[in-house]
């Protein structure tokens, strides 16, 4: 993972988006168009440009209270125009956690 202060040289491969941590529950969250942040990867906003990608981070970033650790990551965008983790990193992130936590999540 790239930390977003060493993310100043964006090279995208395809379409990407933001994503990052929910700073209250941990939860993965990705950036929407409106500026917000939503737990579904569906809500991302994609560019497809590194200057929208750099411009995307940086709005990501400034807003530490609700978000942490954000970052660009690839989506697959399919011919339904439904999107989907673009590698296998955000795939296990959008799947959800992966061990039994010893106390419950709360909602």
């Amino acid at each position: 993972m790239t930390s977003p202060l060493e993310q100043k040289k964006i090279k995208l491969s395809g379409p990407s988006m933001v994503t990052a941590n929910r700073t209250w529950d941990g939860a993965v969250i990705y950036r929407t168009a409106e500026q917000g942040w939503s737990t579904e990867l569906t809500d991302a906003a994609v560019v497809r440009t590194s200057d929208d990608a750099r411009a995307l981070l940086a709005e990501s970033v400034a807003d530490d209270v609700g978000a942490i650790g954000a970052y660009i990551a690839p989506v697959e965008v399919r011919d339904t125009g439904k999107i989907g983790p673009g590698n296998l990193r955000e795939q296990i992130r959008s799947a959800g956690l992966t061990i039994d936590l010893p106390v419950p999540a709360q909602a």
